[in-house]
């Protein structure tokens, strides 16, 4: 996208949202969006050179007071919706003019009419399949991913890796160049480490040199707010687990798009180096204890993971890179190309109810002025977006919509887990997926630690190692401030109760396991 682009569409959006409203002073403006693209850059020319001699100035102006408020809210609030800032090809009318929000948390007129958008959206709830692009689509959209990843990998070793030619200068810094070394601090004191172990890692053979590449064996992909980070701390004190130099890295959903954080927009895109840069350290280890080398014991059954909680939902950037070919549903999504270059790979997903992840994700996320009201009025003005979504598409339209996840004021969408779950399960076997429930790992750890060890084929542990694994102190907990703003309030868990009731009710059916509905504190099975 040109800057000249990267403008017009950003004024577009504030005109698309102000254009039914009076401005002060001067005649209504040009209608931007009713201009032929060719002509758009002759028209900003030509626009903003007779708004400096007319009195048009105003009106101009007071559209550049309305971005800057927009870029300030998000900056100031810190709710991670940049990507709202160059709006996506394909937004809905709804969330141009999404109407009046505010409501009367005391008044039984705005109670019925929130009951009533709710009520219509669970009239509309489809779980239709979706089709499953081809191989050869994907490799069109990601040739250089394919072509760095081998359809095979080494059949002694129980992680998937490969040895790769190294053709470079083996003295120069392999790590120069990686992105992630720009943002990551811990990975930055890492690669000091990795430069001073690369050469003595390489492997020689025929009169070249090679280095042992390698991919997750497992992923931890959801979700946020539902204890992966929990998991993560634990599984990781297993001796035979590996994981990334940064817990979450978002290779898959963000960075491999050119998605830093969220409020900056787009920087380059990262490569597939520098994803699998940071598994060097345990490719490393991997090595060290293979066949053959010194250490001769059975530790080349060593695995690594990833655990990036946007793993299992986040597809946000697709409709700025993938042609829109199924009526507003993304024709690629994160699992199609994982599934592609790792058709054995496991996952593991962590949910809790929906409804507390979601006044959690609120606590966690909202900067100032965080209330249950508050919370409230977010919930109705997401919901009567997500309602205005439906009137124009299909669900999962809805679902992975980027302007509609960018519009709404909190995350309803993440939480419709069993829309997720059956995308995954287009490409990927039941048994590849272990789905947990936060309720469960918080009342007994040794029980979902254990199916985690068993899921991952992981051997047996000593006593003191378990004990260390199961019980230490949770991680990640709600902070001592939001605990003081209480609870949501219980026409918010109502309404909420009521929307999310469909989808889990389907995601009971397909796990067959009535746990997953989250009615009556339903026992651990």
């Amino acid at each position: 996208m040109t800057l000249m682009d990267y403008r017009y569409s950003l004024l577009s959006s504030v005109v698309e949202d102000h254009r039914k409203r009076p401005l002060p002073l001067g005649d209504a403006p040009v209608d931007l969006l009713a201009v032929p693209e060719v002509k758009r850059d002759h028209l900003w020319h030509r626009g903003v050179t007779a708004c400096f001699g007319k009195a048009k100035l105003y009106s101009f102006l007071f559209l550049l007071t309305i971005m800057f408020l927009i870029t300030a809210s998000y900056v100031l609030t810190e709710e991670k919706k940049g990507l709202l800032l160059t709006p996506s090809p394909y937004r809905i009318r709804s969330i141009a003019q999404p109407g009046p929000f505010s409501y009367n948390l005391t008044s039984a007129k705005d109670y019925a009419n929130i009951k009533l958008v709710v009520k219509t959206i669970v009239s509309k709830v489809d779980f239709s399949s979706r089709r499953v692009p081809e191989l050869k689509d994907l490799v069109h959209n990601e040739p250089h991913m394919f072509s760095v990843i081998p359809q095979k990998f080494l059949p002694h070793i129980k992680n998937p890796c490969w040895y790769e030619e190294h053709s470079g200068n083996i003295t120069a810094d392999p790590y120069r160049k990686n992105l992630y070394a720009l943002y990551s601090r811990r990975f930055r004191t890492v690669c000091d480490y990795l430069r001073k172990a690369f050469r003595e890692h390489l492997y020689y053979r025929g009169g070249r040199c090679y280095r042992l590449r390698c991919l997750p064996y497992f992923y931890i992909i959801g979700q946020p707010k539902c204890g992966t980070t929990d998991l993560y701390d634990r599984l990781k004190l297993h001796p035979d687990v590996r994981f990334t130099t940064m817990k979450e890295p978002h290779w898959w959903t963000r960075k491999r798009f050119g998605v830093v954080r969220l409020s900056e927009g787009f920087h380059d895109r990262y490569p597939v180096e520098d994803y699998l840069d940071l598994f060097d350290l345990a490719a490393y280890q991997i090595q060290d204890h293979l066949p053959g080398n010194t250490s001769r014991n059975q530790r080349h059954n060593i695995i690594t993971g990833e655990a990036s909680a946007s793993t299992l939902w986040d597809n946000n950037a697709w409709v700025y890179f993938y042609d829109n070919g199924t009526d507003g549903e993304p024709p690629f999504l994160i699992q199609d190309f994982v599934h592609a270059v790792q058709p054995d790979a496991k996952f593991i997903v962590m949910l809790r109810d929906p409804v507390e992840r979601l006044y959690s994700d609120y606590l966690y996320f909202s900067i100032a002025n965080k209330s249950a009201e508050d919370f409230h009025e977010r919930v109705s003005e997401s919901l009567q977006l997500f309602e205005g979504c439906l009137a124009e598409f299909s669900m999962r339209s809805c679902v992975y919509n980027t302007t509609l996840n960018n519009a709404m004021p909190v995350r309803l969408q993440v939480g419709l887990y069993i829309v997720y779950i059956l995308d995954w399960l287009t490409v990927f076997k039941r048994d590849q997926i272990l789905v947990l429930r936060l309720e469960d790992h918080a009342t007994n750890r040794k029980y979902t630690m254990h199916k985690v060890f068993d899921f991952l084929s992981l051997g047996p542990l000593t006593e003191q190692k378990e004990a260390e694994i199961t019980r230490s102190p949770a991680s990640n907990t709600r902070r001592p401030a939001d605990k003081s703003l209480g609870p949501m309030l219980p026409i918010t868990k109502e309404i909420l109760r009521d929307f999310y009731s469909p989808f889990n009710q389907k995601l009971a059916k397909v796990l067959n396991n009535d746990s997953f509905m989250w009615e009556n504190h339903a026992k651990l099975m």
